[in-house]
Order: C-alpha cells, then structure tokens, then sequence
C-alpha cells in the first residue's frame, strides 16, 4: 500500500472520533494530517502545543506562513476564532486537564495500554516533547501510527522501549484497524477490509480479541 494512501486512510479515520465543541490536541508527524479530515459540519478546537488553539489545515503550496507553524516545526494555518499564548499557558491546557483526546505517534504500544514513542536506545533523538504531559493531561489518548515500521512490530504484549506513560493508551488507529485497549486486552473493533484477521493478528504481538460486533473499517 503507498505510504501516502496509508498515512490518510489512518488520519481520516481519528478524525471520525470527534465530536462538536472538543478540544483536540495533535501530535508531530502523522497525526497533524488529522487536520485536514475532521467534518466541517463540526467545530473541533485544535490545540498546537507550541502555543495557540484553533489550528487549521495545512496551507496549500505557495501559501505558507514562515512565522505559522505547528510543534512539529511544519507549515500550518489558524482559524479566525484562535488565539496565541506562551508556552506556559499552553502547557496549563494540557496539564489542567483540558483536552479530550490528544493524538499521538508511537514507537510501541503494549495491550496494557501503556505508550514509548520518544526514545530509542543509542539512537540520538530530540527529546520527549510534551509526550508525556499530553498522555497523562488528556481525557482519552489516541495513537495514529503505521502498524509496523520497517518491519518492526509495534503493538506488544509489553512494551521493551523506554516509557513514556503507562496505562495511558485508548485507541490505537493503523491502516489495518482500530483497537482498544480494555482491561482484558486489545480489542479489534474494526478491520480494514483489504486485511484478514490473521494477517492482522500476524504482525499484531499481543493477542487480539476478536468480537462478534466487529465492523469494517471506515
């Protein structure tokens, strides 16, 4: 499946979980296309944590503020309703408890629902962000991420890299499907048609409970 096909097909489908009058925070990379799916029939809020509300969708070519950009440093846009403010206020938001669902990548994921997704062992990387505060900040943690990354599986039976949350994790969304994480594990709500259960199950290391209700993916 093309990288970009996938990345869509994911992100269109987080965008299906808001509801009217949310407030949305989204994550670097994958997640920010999340923007440029939610329903214009609703009014979401999106939340850049470097420091404004009312995010909008990605300029198109040509358009580009250099001075509007979202946390991941990416070219973006803000609706006449948003509001800049300093970082301390935007981490109030986040910490306060403010967010309904914040979207996030991920290294790993475990069916404990706990996440990894800042750091990797004698790999030189940036830092954790604001990864943990919005996991622990926000009413409910979706993870948008491909399903396996360079062949590596990413949903476990228990994470191996370093934590950034535990017990933290709802939804997982991948090209594959949505699960959630219950207290008897990872749930697979829906499927994308163009997998089989087992093929999902092949590259899944935790085991997937299967219910009778599952649907299609939409």
């Amino acid at each position: 499946m093309d990288k970009n096909k996938v990345k869509e097909i994911i992100a269109r489908r987080v965008a299906k979980e808001f509801k009217d009058g949310q407030l949305v925070n989204l994550g670097i990379g994958l997640p920010t296309l999340v923007a440029n799916y939610i329903s214009h029939d609703i009014d979401v809020t999106l939340q850049s944590e470097n420091g404004f509300v009312g995010m909008g969708v990605a300029p198109k070519e040509g358009e580009e503020d250099p001075n509007l950009t979202n946390a991941g440093a990416l070219p973006t846009t803000i609706k006449n309703s948003g509001a800049f403010f300093d970082s301390a206020t935007s981490f109030a938001i986040i910490r306060g408890g403010h967010l309904d669902y914040t979207v996030l990548g991920a290294l790993q994921v475990d069916e404990k629902g706990n996440l990894a997704n800042w750091m990797i062992p004698g790999k030189l990387v940036p830092g954790m962000g604001g990864a943990m505060d919005l996991v622990t900040g926000a009413k409910k943690v979706i993870i948008a991420m491909t399903h396996t990354s360079r062949g590596n599986v990413k949903i476990l039976e228990e994470c191996t890299l370093p934590l950034t949350a535990k017990g933290q994790v709802d939804m997982i969304v991948t090209e594959m499907g949505v699960m959630k994480i219950t207290n008897k594990g990872i749930v697979l709500v829906e499927k994308n048609p163009e997998f089989t259960v087992e093929e999902v199950q092949e590259v899944t290391f935790a085991k997937l409970i299967i219910p009778d209700d599952m649907k299609e993916m939409e």
